[in-house]
């Protein structure tokens, strides 16, 4: 081959992968169009609510920002902070936050590194990732001059809920989690517990070094469209408050196609994307026993609800309220929005009768009716409380 033909070939299949790279880097994603998608949504409640960034200092990055959202922050109960879940961001509380400022403050926030919020470079140690996530509440908490809340986190939320409380006992008041990721061990059996087909297998140890949601981003402008494809049922769970239902995967999509910086610190957190390689139950009896708890599953989600009970055991003379929520997979907060949030508000009403009292209750005489509905699914086995 000629010196000019192979300078051709090389040109040419240089100029190939930086235009395949090129379309798959195209993501059609943009900090006013996640603005627009999040207003969009937030458009369908009845509250006024306002939304502004807070300014938490060097956290991780030079100077981080927090996206804030609040409703009702004149209310004089104890207000309530929302976590959201991996790949998730404030908008998606939209069927719960009408109902929980009907009488109290209520904030949530984009956690640092997911939403609208700053997207910072995470630790890769999964200590030093988790710090980073709690430092970074504390201080937006301490930006607000919020001095104690009922602290709500979903999913990956939960786990960080969880870990913020054991660190800061003092600012938390109830802690409330939501279908909670990270709590088990991981099983070292776990490809033959599940029956993990040796293809899947092979498939997750090829992805290992990726972060969780990838293929989001790799799928350049159909990524909107691949959310639409593999989870029609998210647009489903919105679909009777929102007038147009495509904005709830644009919202996602919008999420999670810029810098994946919160979910790199996901990914550095966990083992295997079920667990956690610091799992929550080996440190939840650190919490403080004054700190009521309400553990809130859905019957049909892939989180294992069994560590409620063993969070029951650990917590032995602490309150423990577990409640598994009949037909609701794991974004329990939207599947069964209404009972969610009756749970929650009943939490909220419990944490504001303790504030009347000089001595705390024991369980027994904090215990709230049982709602458990889970007898009423065929799918699951009768649980005793």
């Amino acid at each position: 081959m000629s010196p000019k033909v192979r300078n051709y070939v090389i040109v040419g299949t240089i100029s190939s992968v930086v235009w395949i790279w090129s379309w798959f880097s195209w993501t059609s994603s943009s900090a006013s169009m996640l603005r627009a998608a999040e207003k969009k949504i937030l458009s369908c409640l009845k509250t006024t609510y306002r939304g502004w960034f807070v300014d938490i200092g060097p956290v991780v990055g030079a100077s981080d920002k927090v996206w804030t959202i609040s409703l009702n922050e004149e209310a004089e109960k104890t207000p309530i902070l929302l976590l959201h879940g991996l790949g998730a961001g404030v908008a998606l509380w939209c069927l719960n936050l009408d109902s929980l400022a009907t009488s109290r403050p209520v904030y949530a926030i984009d956690i640092l590194g997911f939403g609208r919020s700053s997207r910072p470079a995470f630790s890769s140690n999964a200590t030093e990732a988790e710090t980073q996530l709690v430092k970074s509440v504390e201080e937006w908490r301490r930006e607000m001059n919020l001095d104690k809340f009922i602290l709500l986190g979903h999913s990956m939320g939960g786990f960080l809920a969880a870990s913020y409380a054991i660190q800061h006992p003092e600012r938390v008041k109830h802690l409330i989690l939501a279908d909670p990721w990270g709590f088990p061990e991981k099983p070292e059996n776990v490809n033959q517990k599940y029956n993990v087909p040796l293809w899947l297998r092979a498939v997750a140890y090829v992805i290992q070094p990726f972060n969780p949601l990838w293929p989001v981003r790799l799928a350049g402008p159909f990524g909107q469209r691949l959310i639409e494809r593999m989870r029609p049922d998210i647009v489903r769970k919105f679909s009777h408050v929102v007038d147009d239902v495509s904005v709830i995967p644009e919202y996602i999509y919008q999420c999670n196609s810029q810098t994946p910086s919160g979910e790199s610190a996901f990914r550095a957190m966990m083992s295997g994307f079920g667990w956690a390689k610091n799992p929550m139950l080996h440190r939840i009896d650190r919490l403080h026993e004054d700190i009521p708890m309400t553990i809130l599953y859905g019957s049909r989600s892939w989180v294992e609800n069994d560590s409620g009970d063993v969070i029951r055991e650990k917590r032995s003379k602490s309150y423990v309220n577990v409640q598994i929520i009949s037909g609701a997979g794991h974004h329990v907060y939207a599947d069964k929005a209404e009972v969610f949030n009756t749970h929650v508000m009943r939490a909220c009403t419990l944490t504001d009768e303790l504030g009347k009292r000089k001595i705390l209750p024991s369980p027994e005489q904090l215990a709230l009716p049982s709602t458990d509905d889970s007898a009423d699914d065929p799918t699951l086995p009768s649980r005793s409380k």
